[in-house]
Order: C-alpha cells, then structure tokens, then sequence
C-alpha cells in the first residue's frame, strides 16, 4: 500500500506548524485536499498512499491515523467530499433554472455531465471506476458505501418526480426512471472520456434525457 508512484511524490510541503487545540478538524481538510490533489494528478487511486498524502501535507505519516485508520478510509472522505460538491452544484442548478420541472431535470442533468467532464479523475474514482476498496482487508463497512450517492439521486428523482406531476413526463415510476436515467447520463459521462473522437450527435444528451425521463413534448 505504501509504493508511491514519482507522481504521488512531488511537491511535498514543508514541515507543517502544528494545530492548536481544536484545530484537529483543519488537519483533516488538508489531508484529504492533498489526497484530491495527488488523485488529480496521476489519475490513479495506488498514487494515494498514507506515506506520499503526509508528505504532501508536510507531517508525518502517523500522524494521520487519529483522522483516518487506513488509506480507504482516506479514500471514502475524498469520494464523500465530492459528492457534496457534486450535490451543491446539482442544488445550484435547480435553483437557477426556475420553476419550470423540465427546466429543473435538464438542469440536473447538463450539471451533471458538466461535472463528469471538468473532473474525470474524481468522477470514476466517485463511482467505483479507479476505486473499488476491499472490506474485508479495510476499515469501510457496506454502510459507508452504501450512502454514497444518496442525495445525489435524491435531486434527479426529486426533479422527475416534478415532471411527472407537472404532466411533463408520462413516468409511473419515477424513481426507478430516474436510475435508468442516471445510468445512460454515466454511460454518456464515461464514453465521451474514453472516446473523445467519436462523432457523437450534438443532442445525444438530449435524446437520453427525452427518452429515459420518458418526457412529453413541450406545447408549441
């Protein structure tokens, strides 16, 4: 666990002051930004190690463990950190796109897939594609992976649900329509990182989102 990529080395900080009491909380914060930060640049979750996160921080490796027993541990804060930014962004968008229901779930969508693009290291690392921990051989439960994503989803069938009540979608379902919405948004979201060349349509996001929201068409 402890093989650091040259990556994962660079950069370290110099020999970091240390907290006044109640300041633990802040030690923390920085080291799961040096995580994001190492996981940013080499785009590989072994880059994150217990040894290169302290290096970057500037403290000693044991000094991380009254904050995180192990590097999974490290990784689940990076990945809840940025579920909430993700949810903060989806909340944003909601809120500037009006009162219209349709407006609202293009909105939640388009943020969505904007946020996929701009960090694609943190987006696979997010779900499951540079990090899939080990339970058994870590200090992560089920639970903890379990309640990724919640809210996240909650805002997409939050947003169909709205559409359908709005006569706006013809879905019976809309939970179950908002996973299947979801997973033709991440397929989009991994394929245009993957293959950039291809020639999508310019609305592909458009059609997944017309057809998996099973949306009507607007009035004239």
């Amino acid at each position: 666990m402890e093989n650091v990529g040259t990556t994962a080395s660079a950069a370290p900080k110099k020999g970091r002051a240390r907290n006044r009491r109640g300041e633990g909380g802040r030690l923390r914060e920085d080291i799961v930004a040096a995580a994001v930060e190492l996981l940013d640049e080499a785009g590989d979750e072994r880059a994150i190690t217990l040894r290169s996160v302290a290096r970057r921080v500037g403290i000693a490796a044991p000094s991380i463990y009254p904050h995180f027993p192990d590097q999974p541990a490290i990784m689940l804060a990076v990945v809840q950190r940025e579920f909430a930014e993700l949810r903060n962004s989806l909340l944003s968008a909601v809120e500037k796109a009006g009162a219209d229901p349709r407006r609202r779930l293009y909105a939640v969508c388009d943020t969505y897939l904007d946020f996929a693009q701009a960090h694609p290291e943190r987006y696979r690392t997010m779900f499951g594609g540079l990090w899939m921990p080990d339970l058994d051989a870590s200090s992560l439960t089920e639970a903890d992976l379990a309640a990724l994503g919640n809210e996240t989803m909650g805002i997409l069938v939050e947003a169909l649900d709205a559409c359908a009540a709005a006569g706006q979608s013809t879905s019976a379902d809309p939970r179950g329509d908002a996973v299947a919405l979801w997973l033709g948004l991440h397929g989009l979201a991994h394929q245009r990182a993957v293959s950039p060349a291809f020639p999508w349509p310019q609305d592909i996001d458009g059609r997944i989102i017309v057809a998996l929201a099973r949306l009507t068409e607007p009035p004239a």
